[in-house]
């Protein structure tokens, strides 16, 4: 993908998406239905945005082009389904999955790193998790190769996925559309971004400095 129109297309995030939802209609909550589905319930989709697309979301509803409150139920259901299906994948592979060789979509240094953060925060872990890329989108694999309890899953899988979505996209929907916001939409939406990646630079960072 031309870098140039990666750019624009962060930069611009709400353009396109009130762009979308005015040529799709009501399929526009579908496509977000599935782009959230995805980025939570594959571990091979974890480049797929997340909170900067709830946010950017809500923003766009307010304007008038979606109704808030049924893409903030769409998108809840949307994150705990893929999270349970992740989960269910998970199980069924089991402890093959330290066979598989790395490729560009699955790395086992991710697996190896959300079970650190499984070691630091147990079972609260599938909540905390949902406002860590990777981490966000692999926690519900390792936890269903793990065969950590189902109801337990299911309990933290829920307020986590309710969680993370209800407080982006209100966030969106109250705090989008604010003049200083709107003005500078661009650099809110990369904050957010650098802001959700910021937690697995620094222990990345943490883990080169310790010794082998």
């Amino acid at each position: 993908m031309d870098i140039g129109y990666l750019i624009d297309l962060i930069r611009h995030l709400d353009q396109h998406l009130s762009a979308l939802a005015q040529a799709h209609g009501a399929w526009i909550y579908a496509i977000l239905f599935a782009i959230i589905f995805a980025e939570t319930g594959f571990v091979v989709t974890p480049f797929l945005p997340g909170d900067s697309l709830l946010f950017v979301a809500g923003a766009v509803a307010a304007a008038g082009s979606m109704n808030v409150h049924l893409l903030a139920v769409a998108l809840v259901i949307a994150a705990i389904l893929g999270n349970q299906v992740n989960y269910e994948i998970g199980r069924w592979i089991g402890p093959r999955v330290y066979r598989i060789e790395d490729r560009w979509y699955f790395k086992r240094r991710y697996i190896e790193q959300t079970q650190t953060f499984f070691e630091r925060h147990g079972g609260k872990t599938i909540t905390i998790s949902r406002f860590v890329p990777i981490v966000r989108t692999y926690a519900p694999f390792v936890a269903g190769v793990g065969k950590m309890d189902r109801a337990r899953f299911a309990l933290f899988n829920v307020m986590g996925g309710a969680l993370w979505v209800l407080s982006l996209v209100y966030a969106g929907y109250f705090f989008g559309n604010i003049a200083w916001v709107k003005n500078n939409f661009g650099l809110v939406v990369i904050a957010i971004i650098v802001a959700s990646i910021m937690p697995g630079v620094v222990a990345y960072m943490r883990s080169r400095g310790k010794p082998a």
